[in-house]
């Protein structure tokens, strides 16, 4: 085997177990600080109450118990009329306070938007974007632009276009139905794509079985 022949396939083997390891490496490293982020909300308990005082040593995954107990306790309080006038005050109050209230809005505007069913992104589209005869992948984010289907007399859309590599930044275009094109891939596919600048594209494992037809534009409702 000749020196090349030879580097070549060293490198084809590294890289094989880079593509094995590194997103294990990754997955793991992700868990591990969440698990360590939602450990540390048993710091609000008293030192006589807490998991390390029962056993004697810290046992790593109690936190998230501990942090989903606190939530859905928070959850059934704020839901009822009471808890929801408590929020409420509170919220005025901090939207009162220079830069605090600032920031708390648009953490709880942001929240609210992915977390609400009306708002997340269920479906992947096709627009004309930056430019006619250039397509580019987002998400349909609100189909109910009511005073823009007012003012220019026929149904549009919001469409969220995601930046290569961050799909936490992007563009918002507001077209019209008829020029979205709807696609079958799912969102995570879709996120991959994206993060990846295209090197990974959905297989066709990962698209929904369907018969073979045209791709179809949003028909106005």
């Amino acid at each position: 085997m000749s020196k090349s022949h030879w580097t070549v396939g060293v490198r084809h083997y590294l890289v094989a177990g880079v593509l094995v390891w590194l997103p294990i490496l990754a997955t793991v490293e992700v868990v591990s600080f969440l698990l360590q982020l939602m450990d540390r909300t048993l710091l609000l308990l008293p030192d006589n109450l807490q998991p390390k005082a029962f056993i004697g040593f810290a046992l790593p995954g109690l936190g998230a118990i501990f942090a989903a107990v606190i939530l859905f306790v928070t959850g059934i309080l704020v839901t009822n009329l009471i808890g929801r006038r408590l929020v409420h005050w509170g919220e005025q109050l901090l939207k009162r306070i220079p830069l605090v209230g600032s920031v708390y809005g648009g953490v709880k505007s942001f929240a609210e938007s992915v977390f609400s069913q009306a708002n997340t992104f269920r479906q992947v589209v096709m627009v004309e974007f930056p430019r006619k005869g250039v397509w580019s992948i987002g998400f349909l984010t609100n189909d109910s632009m009511h005073e823009v289907t007012t003012r220019m007399g026929e149904p549009y859309v919001c469409v969220y276009v995601s930046m290569a590599l961050s799909s936490t930044c992007g563009n918002i275009v507001i077209v019209p139905r008829k020029e979205v094109v709807e696609l079958d891939m799912t969102v995570d596919a879709a996120m991959k794509m994206i993060i990846t600048c295209g090197v990974v594209v959905p297989q066709p494992a990962e698209l929904p079985v369907k018969a073979a037809a045209p791709a179809a534009r949003v028909q106005a409702m």
